[in-house]
This record gives structure tokens, C-alpha cells and sequence, in this order.
């Protein structure tokens, strides 16, 4: 058992290293972005033709169950700091093989939703543009990509910073939303008439619970994050409560303002909510900031999941220039630049459509992953710097969020399960075919810089 801080392997003086420039704000931001997606802009229609009424049920069923998930990524962040995230997580507690089949996995499922988000993007944007046609989305892409790729190699403070003006610019009108939704809803709209079976309410949670999963893309960023023992819990549980909130107060003011009507009004519910709210100039806000939404997600992708390349990069698993530093910018720059060429690639195949059905399976086996390693590292006594973050009731909730994930795993398609097992195989071959070289495992990132303030 280990009764003391990891120690982190030593470097050069000259060679430059990761800076901690990400705070509880800057975390908690990108974590926010990426969970509130797309999706919450149509979801309340879903979730109300399962409910009715009562849809907000489902919300607080979702809340709770993610909040498990929460609590084991914040204590596993905050016994583990070094780049790549749930990668990192799985390596310290199973060792690197395990640690690269999550790290891979999780990659994958990114780069796929990426890809797809940002054809969404590119497509809203095309589509107010007159002559908009299939050269100008090809050119939009790959400016995208390219803009995002230079923002985040010139630092990650501003990468952060981007995206934290990206996350603030969707939030806000969703937040103006809830406010002037309740000046204009229907009490009546919101009775219950009966309570819902709780069949219902599984399956309405089930379509949801994708929809609050995000924590795992931003922690990949772990290795500059500032005293990850105290930012990483704050950012995780700080991040889901107020999505909790936002995502339950724009379902109770699109039941109470369109009533029987939203089960119906599939296509932009919550365009139709402020419309109703706030005239034709409120239903554009709505729209505008889908888009804005869209390119929040992709900008908080590009700002966290470059990390993971990196990090199989320093430690051997991929090409060792990945895990190069730029020596200016203090970023990693090779691994970010290969990233959004990967992602723009996929983006321009359109070969997302065929690999989406890694995104549900392969985030939930992370995840279970992730809370199993909870166990693990609590047995070995695992740490870094700072006393980590320890989950109150000893395995209850890291065992209880586990028994989700499986419950969760009974509702899947045997085709998901096949997508999941070939990117296993495929990722098997290339840890055992990989050149060898000499690269420790690491628990702890390689000595850092602190910089700056939340």
C-alpha cells in the first residue's frame, strides 16, 4: 500500500512542460459546455411525450444518477493528475493496458460526436448563406477546425477563455428562457393527473441520461489543471448542479407555456417557447444560439481531448511526437494539430454516421471503468499532491453507479456492443504491436507550472 504522494518522474530543465493554467471556473465552463449540447433544444419534447406533466421527474432521476458518476470522477481526478483524464484514471488503477483500451475508447466516441456537431454547425451556418452548397460546408470545416486548432496551440488559457465565451453565450439565452418563460406559463399546464409508471419513467430517463453524460471529455485536460485535489471535485459537482437546474427550469416552462402542444412540437421546441415568450425575436435568439451552442461543444472538444493523444504520445503508446510541448506556447501542440485534422477528416467523410453507435457504449464503459477504478485506487492509496477528495459512505456510491451503468448496458443493441468490441480488438493490436521504448507509467504529471487565477 502506498502511504505517500506518487512521486512524478523527473525532466529536463530545459525541456518544456504542460502549464496549470485551468481553474474551478475554466474547468467547471468546459464541463458545462460540452454536457449542454445539441440535444437540450429538443430533448423536452421527447421527454414530455413519455410524461406528460410529470416529465420533470425523469430530470431529477437523471440528476441523481449522474451525480454518482460525478463523485467518482471527482475523487479519481483528485487522486490522479496527469494528462489524459479517464486514460490516466484506469492506467493508475489497472495498469497501462487497461488505462489505453478507456483512453482509446473515449477518443473515439469523442472524435465521432465532435464531428458530428460540427457538420451541424457548419450546415445551420450554410444554410443562412446565400449559394450555401457542399463546397462552402467543406471550406467552413476545415476554416473551423483550423481556427480552433491555432486558438488552442497559442495557449491554454485561451483556448479556455474561447470557450468560456462560447459556453456563456449559449447559457445565457437558455437562462433568459427559463425567466421570462414563468411570466407567460399556464399552472394548469403543469398538473399532474396521475403519476407516471415507473416503467415510463426508466425509459424517459433512459432517453435523457445521454444527454447530462460530459464529464469525462474535459478531464482529459487534467495535467493543467491548478491544484487538481481542491479544482476538480469543485468543477464536477459545481458543473452537473447547474446543469441539473437549467435543464429541469427549461422543462417545467416548455410544459407550462405550451401545454398538451409540446409532446408535438418536435422539431424546436424551445424556439417555439420563446417565440411565445418573447415574440419572433426571442424564437432567433433560440436558434442562434444552437448554433452557438454547436460551435461551444466542438471549441470545448478541441480544448480537452487533444490531452488524450498527447498523453499516448509521453507515454509510448503512440508516436512520441505527440507528446511533444511547444516551447513557447507550453501547449501541446503536435497532438492538437494532428487532433483537428482527424476530426475534420471524419467531419468531411461524413464516416461519423457509421462509428455513432460508439458513442453511448463506449462513454458508459468508460464510465464504469472510471467508477471501478475508485475502488482500486482507494485500496492502493493513491495520490498525488493535496489530500484528495474522498466520497462520503465508502463503496456505496462508487458500487451504486456502477449497478447503473449495468442497467443502463440492458437497454443497448447488440450492434453497439459489436462497435465497442471492434475498436477493443483494433486498439489490443496496437498496444501489443507498438514499438517499445522506454516510458514509465505514470500516476502524476511531470512537474508543472503554476500560473495565474480563476
Amino acid at each position: 500500500m502506498h502511504d505517500s504522494p506518487v512521486e512524478s518522474p523527473t525532466t529536463s530543465p530545459d525541456e518544456p512542460t504542460l502549464v496549470r493554467a485551468l481553474g474551478v471556473r475554466a474547468l467547471a465552463a468546459n464541463i458545462v459546455n460540452t454536457i449542454v449540447g445539441s440535444g437540450i433544444f429538443v430533448l423536452p419534447a421527447v421527454v414530455a411525450a413519455i410524461l406528460g406533466p410529470a416529465a420533470v421527474v425523469a430530470y431529477i432521476v437523471c440528476a441523481a444518477l449522474v451525480a454518482l458518476f460525478g463523485l467518482c470522477f471527482a475523487e479519481v481526478g483528485s487522486r490522479v493528475h496527469s494528462s489524459g483524464g479517464a486514460y490516466a484514471y484506469v492506467e493508475a488503477a489497472f495498469g497501462q493496458y487497461a488505462g489505453f483500451l478507456a483512453g482509446l475508447l473515449l477518443g473515439c466516441a469523442e472524435m465521432v460526436a465532435s464531428a458530428a456537431v460540427a457538420t451541424i454547425f457548419v450546415g445551420s451556418v450554410s444554410a443562412l448563406l446565400p449559394g450555401g452548397g457542399v463546397a462552402l460546408r467543406v471550406v467552413m470545416l476545415i476554416l473551423l477546425y483550423a481556427c480552433l486548432a491555432t486558438v488552442n496551440v497559442r495557449g491554454v488559457r485561451t483556448g479556455a477563455r474561447v470557450m468560456e465565451l462560447l459556453t456563456a453565450a449559449k447559457l445565457i439565452p437558455l437562462a433568459l428562457l427559463v425567466v421570462a418563460g414563468m411570466f407567460v406559463l399556464h399552472p394548469a399546464y403543469l398538473r399532474w393527473t396521475s403519476v407516471p409508471p415507473l416503467a415510463d419513467i426508466g425509459r424517459a430517463s433512459l432517453v435523457l441520461m445521454f444527454a447530462f453524460t460530459g464529464v469525462e471529455g474535459p478531464l482529459t485536460s487534467s495535467g493543467e489543471v491548478r491544484n487538481p485535489a481542491r479544482t476538480v471535485p469543485r468543477a464536477v459537482l459545481l458543473s452537473l448542479s447547474v446543469v441539473a437546474l437549467l435543464y429541469a427550469g427549461l422543462q417545467i416552462v416548455s410544459q407550462g407555456v405550451l401545454g398538451p402542444a409540446l409532446a408535438a412540437t418536435t422539431d424546436a421546441p424551445l424556439g417555439a417557447v420563446a417565440e411565445r415568450a418573447l415574440g419572433s425575436p426571442g424564437r432567433a435568439l433560440i436558434l442562434v444560439a444552437a448554433i452557438v451552442s454547436a460551435l461551444g461543444y466542438v471549441s470545448g472538444d478541441m480544448l480537452a481531448s487533444p490531452r488524450l493523444l498527447f498523453a499516448f504520445g509521453r507515454d509510448g503508446l503512440l508516436p512520441a511526437r505527440l507528446g511533444a510541448v511547444h516551447a513557447r506556447f507550453r501547449t501541446p501542440h503536435v497532438a492538437i494539430i494532428a487532433y483537428a485534422a482527424a476530426s475534420c477528416a471524419v467531419a468531411l467523410s461524413g464516416s461519423f454516421r457509421m462509428l455513432a453507435v460508439l458513442s453511448a457504449v463506449g462513454i458508459l464503459l468508460v464510465d464504469l471503468s472510471c467508477c471501478v477504478a475508485v475502488l482500486e485506487l482507494r485500496r492502493r492509496n493513491i495520490r498525488a499532491e493535496g489530500e484528495p477528495f474522498r466520497i462520503a459512505g465508502g463503496p456505496i456510491v462508487p458500487l451504486l453507479a456502477c449497478a447503473v451503468v449495468v442497467w443502463l448496458f440492458t437497454s443497448a443493441r447488440a450492434v453497439e456492443f459489436l462497435a465497442v468490441a471492434g475498436v477493443l480488438v483494433v486498439s489490443s493490436a496496437l498496444y501489443f504491436l507498438r514499438p517499445r521504448r522506454l516510458s514509465p507509467a505514470r500516476v502524476a504529471e511531470a512537474p508543472v507550472t503554476e500560473i495565474g487565477h480563476s
